[in-house]
């Protein structure tokens, strides 16, 4: 196994030369280091290299393990990138910096809720279901519109949208198509691309990108 460090200047410098191949500039993409199931200690080296932001993909899990590293590394940018129940939006709210699963009205209330009690306001990317696919997360495309004018009814800051396109399909047009959406509702930032395709989500526009094992290894 490489060392973590020299796996984020090679994540890094394909990230450089994805923006530089779409006339991007590289710092207009942000690396989210995905360390769910991963323990601190294999986190660890990752921030002493450099690395900020972090993504999880469960409450609960990010709760036992954060708080800890925040408290030696307060300047890291803590991400929820999985799915969220409604009943853990004031977890999610007090805990993270940025939610990508934004995806049903029912979410948009708790959050909204959550962030009014606390008084924190934390960046939201709404997910939406790109690939139609029923056993995944997400807004439907035709129920977007809608989704957007609620959260924008309520004091959500809007990050952007974000996606995950079927794993047994070419991602492109996935990638392509979320980022038609997010043009046509007046939207900015794109979550998308993971370990296996970030480089081409870079060239489509891609503003976050959440990669997990070619930062940590398989698995």
């Amino acid at each position: 196994m490489e060392e973590p460090a020299t796996l984020l200047a090679a994540v890094n410098d394909r990230i450089a030369a994805a923006a530089r191949l779409a006339r991007r500039k590289p710092e207009e993409v942000t690396l989210v280091a995905v360390s769910k199931t991963h323990p601190a200690e294999r986190i660890a080296p990752l921030i002493a290299a450099g690395q900020r932001a972090f993504g999880e993909n469960r409450v609960q899990e990010a709760q036992d393990k954060w708080p800890a590293l925040r408290e030696m590394h307060p300047d890291l940018a803590l991400h929820l990138v999985g799915q969220l129940q409604s009943n853990k939006a004031e977890d999610a709210v007090a805990l993270f910096d940025c939610i990508h699963s934004l995806d049903r009205p029912s979410l948009v209330t708790a959050l909204a809720k959550a962030m009014d009690k606390l008084d924190r306001q934390v960046p939201c990317f709404v997910q939406v279901n790109i690939g139609a696919e029923e056993q995944k997360g997400g807004c439907a495309i035709a129920d977007l519109p809608a989704l957007l004018a609620e959260i924008r009814a309520t004091a959500i800051p809007l990050a952007g949208l974000m996606c995950v396109p079927p794993a047994t399909i070419e991602a492109a047009p996935f990638f392509a198509l979320l980022g038609k959406l997010a043009d046509d509702n007046g939207i900015t930032g794109l979550s998308m691309g993971m370990s296996e395709d970030f480089e081409t989500a870079i060239t489509l526009g891609a503003t976050h990108v959440r990669v997990g094992s070619a930062l940590f290894g398989a698995r």
